[in-house]
Order: structure tokens, then sequence, then C-alpha cells
């Protein structure tokens, strides 16, 4: 189902629903890599080398010894006396995964980068099996949210990186638009909001199956504006299957 840009899908109108059917949808799922990504497990690596790849520009990791070996990073302390006022790259001690679902982000792109992951997931089932999908690295793992993105308040200037990753479209705009105002309370002096979400052309294109929406560029910039975001930095993924929806990054600094 396809609608106009300025027009909110009628399935979305009735909150208590729409949350309620996507919660019915992802019990169904398998708690598999397969699973998180419908089917398409195949396209992992690509995806996190890509978003590796991203993220990097953004990141101070001159005190990391291998970031391959996570546990042989000497750990930080985050300076709050820090002059963010010229866009310095940021020091990788927290980060939020954002419907991390068993943690395939949180393990392939987080964790070898942060001293510490927060996973935030409304599928209790998948952040359980999160704790046996991490292995050993689940001990870098700060803290479990069994919540919705529309019902979760980060921990005031915890993060360096707010990572949210095929998640959005689940949000109806009014709720987007309050989790990113949250987000921003969450991060620490300098810290930036990652994206990285399907994009349409010019249509938002609804899926009744898991009761989500996919935007285009310029809806997603609309309510990033309206979230009082400024896009610093935009890529679009490549080498994914073409019969996939376009994908794109954005990084994202609070407005001064």
């Amino acid at each position: 189902m396809a609608s106009a840009e300025s027009d909110v899908p009628v399935e979305m109108q009735d909150r208590g629903k729409w949350y309620g059917d996507a919660v019915d949808y992802w019990k169904n799922i398998p708690a598999t890599v397969n699973g998180m990504l419908g089917g398409y497990g195949h396209i992992s690596p690509t995806d996190i080398k890509d978003s590796k790849r991203f993220l990097k520009n953004f990141l101070d990791l001159s005190d990391k010894q291998d970031e391959n070996k996570p546990a042989k990073i000497r750990r930080i302390e985050p300076s709050s006396t820090e002059d963010t006022s010229i866009n310095p790259k940021i020091k990788p001690f927290i980060a939020l995964d954002c419907g991390a679902g068993i943690g395939r982000v949180t393990k392939n792109l987080l964790l070898p980068l942060f001293n510490t992951v927060d996973m935030v997931e409304q599928n209790a089932d998948f952040l359980e099996e999160a704790k046996v999908f991490l292995g050993d690295k689940k001990d870098q793992i700060g803290k479990f949210y069994p919540l919705g993105l529309q019902d979760f308040k980060p921990e005031p200037g915890r993060y360096s990186i707010i990572w949210c990753q095929w998640v959005l479209g689940h949000l109806t705009d009014d709720d987007f638009v309050d989790f990113f105002k949250q987000c921003q309370l969450g991060l620490m002096p300098g810290g930036l909001i990652c994206v990285k979400e399907n994009v349409t052309k010019d249509s938002i294109e609804m899926d009744a199956e898991d009761s989500s929406v996919t935007r285009s560029d310029k809806k997603l910039r609309e309510l990033f504006s309206k979230s009082s975001l400024t896009v610093i930095k935009d890529e679009v993924q490549k080498n994914f299957p073409t019969e996939l929806y376009g994908v794109k990054m954005y990084a994202l600094r609070p407005n001064l």
C-alpha cells in the first residue's frame, strides 16, 4: 500500500493496534540472523562492512589496541569538558543498539568499536537469545531494555552513539519525533545518532504483515528536522540484492 507523503496510513491511526500487530508478528519470527533479516541473512557481512566504514568517520579509535578484540580495549572515561564546537571525533564509550533483535548489529558492528553496548528490543525472547548469540561478548553489554522504542527513554548523557537500523518504520510519525527528542537527551556531549533504513523513491509504502512503513529520503529528512536534528553525513548502502529497497545511512547531530 502506498500513499502520498502528506498522508498517514490509516493503519497507523489506531496506535494500540499498530504496535500490537507488530508485537504479534515478531513473536512468530525465529530468533536467528536470517529471521532478523527477513530471509536475507546472507547480506549481513555486506551490511556490517559498510556500516562500520560509515561509523568510523565519527569515532576516535586512537585508544584501541585491536578493534577486533574488544576485551583488549583499554578502558577510558568521558570528559565532560571536551570542546565539541568543532565536531571532533567521538570517543567510543557506550553505544545504544535500537531494535537490537538478537544482537546481530551489537555483536558485529558495535562491540568491536565500543567499550559497552546497551540493547533495546521490544521482544524479550530475542534479548534472551542475544545472551547466547553474543557468547563471551555479552560481558560488554551494559543494559538490556525489553521495550518498544515508543516507550523507551534513554538515560541522560549516557551514549556516544545511538544506532537505529531497520526499526524506525514501526514508529508512527509522532512517536518517531518524540523518540528522537528523547535520544538527544541520551547523548553525551558531542554524541551522534546514526540511522540506517530502507527508503522508497517518493512515497510511503505500508507493510500490513509486520505493521511497518517504509519512508522516502524526503520524508525521513522532514522527520529529522521536526526532531531538531541535522544530517551531517549520509551514504547509500551498496551491493545489496537489486530486489530489495534502497538503504541509506544518516549521521545526525542535535541542533545547537
